[in-house]
C-alpha cells in the first residue's frame, strides 16, 4: 500500500496524488497556523499560487503540499512542527 507519514499517522495515497490531496482525503484539513492569530491553514487554492499549504517533506522545508507528489515513505510535517 502507498503511504506517507504525517504527525506519526499513516496516510494512504493513490499514485500521482499530491500530498495535499492525500491529507485532505484522510480528513486532515489543517497542518499549519498563521503567525498572527494562530488560524489554521491547509489547502486553499490547490494549484500552487498561494502559500497556505506549506509543509516539510523529508526535512525539506517550505514546500507547497498541492504541488508535491506523494511518494511511499515520505515523512511530512507542518512548518509549525519543525
Amino acid at each position: 500500500m502507498n503511504e506517507i507519514t504525517f504527525a506519526g499517522r499513516r496516510v494512504p495515497f493513490v499514485p500521482g496524488q499530491s500530498i495535499g490531496a492525500a491529507l485532505i482525503a484522510a480528513g486532515i484539513k489543517s497542518w499549519r497556523t498563521t503567525r498572527v492569530g494562530a488560524r489554521p491553514r491547509g489547502l486553499f487554492c490547490g494549484i500552487g499560487v498561494c502559500f497556505d499549504c506549506l509543509i516539510t517533506v523529508n526535512d525539506q522545508a517550505s514546500l507547497r503540499a498541492c504541488m508535491i507528489e506523494a511518494r511511499p515513505g515520505d515523512i511530512v510535517r507542518g512548518p509549525d512542527d519543525a
